[in-house]
């Protein structure tokens, strides 16, 4: 009778364990990727996607007061063969960076993918858009594709910790970061 109690009792614990750790895991991890699309213009295969959920409160308040936030998206295509190992064609990371001048009142946005340009917004919403959005990034020539090959691409956002060592306050942000989103295809 004795055993039977425990192990009800190591049950429920574990239950309520695994409840926790679900509730917390999904607390953290709401930053996802979202409308990924692969497209080609005559030249280069083209990738379009966005992310949801990116901006928390504390990152909005750090970026407010002048804290420089940088996203950095990760992107790899592969050439997939059946019944042995995926060839990696290409690999990019791409970083979008914000800076907000609290004497102009402005938003400044560093596309590494644009040639370094800058981007300069009044409005917070147009700012996050920006740095949340890769817009026809080039991943590859067309010619390095074979006609008919079986492709996929693969891509994940990253915002990392936000830290300035002679900042009065000492800003440092949790990492946010969404899961790997594929895409297969054909050529």
């Amino acid at each position: 009778m004795i055993t039977s109690i425990n192990r009800k009792a190591w049950i429920i614990i574990f239950a309520i364990i695994f409840m926790l750790q679900n509730l917390a895991f999904a607390k953290d991890q709401h930053a996802r990727l979202a409308n990924m699309t692969v497209t080609n213009t005559r030249d280069h295969l083209l990738l379009y996607l966005n992310v949801e959920g990116a901006f928390r409160d504390e990152t909005k308040k750090a970026i407010l007061n002048g804290v420089p936030a940088s996203f950095t998206f990760f992107t790899s295509l592969y050439q997939v063969k059946n019944f042995w190992v995926d060839n990696k064609i290409a690999d990019i990371t791409t970083t979008h960076t914000i800076k907000y001048d609290n004497l102009k009142k402005e938003f400044i946005i560093t596309c590494s993918s644009q040639s370094g340009e800058h981007l300069v917004t009044k409005s917070f919403e147009e700012a996050q858009k920006l740095m949340v959005q890769v817009d026809g990034l080039k991943i590859v020539p067309l010619a390095k594709l074979k006609k008919g090959g079986k492709y996929q691409i693969r891509a994940k956002a990253e915002l990392g910790k936000l830290t300035l060592p002679f900042y009065p306050h000492y800003v440092s942000l949790k990492d946010i970061e969404t899961d790997w989103h594929t895409i297969d295809f054909i050529y």
